[in-house]
């Protein structure tokens, strides 16, 4: 599929001027927000911070490390990474507007000297053979069709013995798919793949499994405890993934939460490992 149409699917107009407003909604200013406080905008993928939180930890992340967010959107979980485990991070991202953004709310929490947020295409990365210390990506591979080839390029810049940690959508199971989703309005723009596509992607790049977990409950009751606390209230709250998605958001939720109640769709952990 061509990039700029995945590009596109994500690029909002004023998206940064939306964040502002959402953060003044909070009674704060660039200056005294933070990180924590953007996370309900900038961890776009399901479960959000507790889903990141879960990821990170299996990589054994530390302060001398240098680490990839592979399709790092706005760098919410680069900027969580940087803060919780003390590494410096470079995020990745197709979506120009998603780096633009997000390199001001990095300088926002002050994180600008620790987080770098880079616009190109997770399939041919300009970093040098093995230039990081572990990787992660979060809610990407459902816009990449080629998964052999994805895998190798994040080998290619991983130095031997590091780890690679992968947070996607997954198919689990027969049925159509009903768009839009999250990360696609059309058919034309997903790459939704099985579970054992992964495994073969990654096996083929030479990277061991150590790790793997369906977090199709996790999900569920996350969107449960979403939708109850929507309950009764005038509107979306100050910052959400709203501001990403537009007036779509609840449609596109719906279509995905269907998926995967039917067991269609699940969010897929995968831990793999580099050979030394």
């Amino acid at each position: 599929m061509p990039e700029e149409d995945v590009s596109a699917h994500y690029t909002s107009a004023g998206l940064l001027a939306a964040i502002r407003d959402g953060v003044a909604r909070l009674s704060k200013t660039p200056a005294t927000v933070t990180v924590d406080e953007l996370a309900p905008v900038d961890e776009f993928h399901i479960g959000g911070r507790r889903a990141t939180e879960h990821v990170l930890g299996q990589l054994g992340l530390t302060p001398d490390q240098h680490v990839l967010d592979v399709g790092c959107g706005l760098g919410g979980s680069a900027r969580f990474a940087t803060t919780r485990f003390g590494c410096h991070v470079t995020g990745i991202d197709l979506t120009e507007e998603f780096v633009a953004t997000g390199q001001v709310l990095c300088d926002w929490v002050g994180l600008g000297d620790r987080v770098a947020l880079r616009q190109g295409s997770a399939l041919s990365m300009p970093f040098d053979a093995e230039s990081f210390d572990g990787a992660y990506m979060l809610h990407v591979g459902m816009n990449i069709a080629d998964k052999r080839e994805l895998c190798a390029e994040v080998h290619r810049v991983l130095r031997p013995g590091a780890c690679f940690g992968i947070y996607d959508v997954m198919r689990t199971g027969e049925g159509d798919l009903t768009y839009p989703v999250p990360w696609a309005a059309t058919p034309a723009t997903s790459a939704v793949a099985a579970v054992d596509d992964y495994r073969l992607a990654l096996r083929a790049a030479e990277f061991t499994i150590t790790a793997e977990r369906n977090r199709r409950d996790f999900a569920l009751e996350f969107f449960a405890t979403l939708k109850a606390r929507t309950v009764g209230s005038s509107g979306p709250p100050p910052l959400g993934l709203h501001i990403l998605m537009g007036d779509t958001t609840p449609g596109k939720i719906a279509n995905m939460v269907g998926s995967i109640a039917s067991g269609t769709l699940a969010p897929v952990e995968l831990v793999a490992r580099k050979a030394p």
